[in-house]
């Protein structure tokens, strides 16, 4: 689907305006946006556009990392968004040219709808023109990031709250390496928007860049954050899966000295009944009538003793 926004010089916003007419003399500035563009759709970046072959390229083959390339007046930017579920990074392009934007993308976008509507506000769009999109979009696409930490905040805080006799271990466990996997996943995305960000704002390049230098280091200081964010939440779970690693070793120690000791305790018994187990002839004891009674006593005393024994040195604790 192919949408137009086109802005007059007299501030007059007009939706689907022929590409015929974008190259009149009262449009000030226009957005086209590319939305799950069909075949014959996506030609018109080289027939009526005439981006560089190697932009077009780029938009065509995803996933391309996150970047800009500059091809004599127009820019061309890879943004990232962050799709809420699945953590994976969907593509936006965008040809940024003197008079106005073009934006791609291959999968529907919450970020560039948000934009779309923000733009059509006359309130919002009054003195703006073009670069002003741009800015908006990377945004709203770094904006996104942030509920998706605050949720994985949430899961590690609630891993934290809970008391260590009411956890399953295994199942905690593997919670904290999913969550470890979601945020390397968020990570490659925020890290190369961040080093994108670095390179806009130290590049004499793009002028509108310079002229709105305010509003560009604000998404920059927002990516600085979210990184802050992820590194401090991965180094959480590398804690917390130390401390139940540390947990079920200790519990796995407590119970091999419960069978040690209830494996030493029943050494000697074992040995008792292996003496007289053995079919000798010559065995005065076998011929003795409170024989089997006596040598149970001992073996009742010799385990009683032995568990009390170990019980007044702290093994059953």
């Amino acid at each position: 689907m192919l949408r137009i926004m086109a802005v007059t010089d007299d501030g007059r916003w007009r939706e689907d305006v022929p590409l015929e007419e974008l190259t009149g003399q009262d449009v000030a500035w226009f957005w086209v946006d590319f939305d799950c563009p069909k075949p014959e759709e996506t030609g018109l970046l080289d027939h009526y556009f005439n981006f560089h072959p190697l932009a077009i390229e780029d938009c065509l083959h995803l996933l391309q990392r996150p970047k800009v390339d500059h091809y004599e007046e127009t820019h061309f930017l890879v943004l990232h968004a962050l799709h809420p579920e699945t953590l994976k990074a969907e593509e936006i392009d965008v040809f940024l040219g003197p008079r106005g934007i073009v934006t791609l993308h291959l999968a529907p976008s919450q970020e560039v709808e948000e934009a779309w509507r923000w733009m059509a506000d006359p309130v919002i769009r009054h003195g703006k023109d073009h670069n002003y999109v741009a800015y908006l979009l990377m945004d709203k696409l770094v904006d996104n990031y942030f509920p998706t930490l605050y949720r994985i905040e949430d899961q590690l805080n609630d891993i934290e709250d809970q008391g260590e006799n009411k956890v399953d271990l295994q199942e905690m466990t593997e919670q904290i390496y999913d969550i470890r996997a979601d945020l390397l996943r968020i990570r490659r995305t925020v890290l190369p928007m961040r080093d994108l960000l670095y390179r806009l704002l130290n590049s004499d390049k793009i002028p509108a860049v310079k002229e709105q230098h305010a509003y560009f280091t604000d998404i920059y200081d927002h990516l600085l954050k979210l990184t802050e964010m992820i590194e401090s939440n991965r180094e959480m779970t590398a804690d917390l899966r130390d401390s139940y690693d540390s947990l079920r070793s200790n519990r796995m120690n407590s119970i091999m000295k419960t069978l040690t000791v209830m494996t030493t305790i029943f050494m000697p018994l074992t040995f008792i009944a292996g003496v007289y187990g053995m079919n000798f002839v010559n065995m005065p004891e076998l011929e003795w009538r409170a024989g089997y009674f006596v040598v149970l006593g001992l073996m009742l005393a010799l385990g009683l003793g032995m568990y009390a024994w170990f019980k007044r040195k702290g093994w059953f604790d």
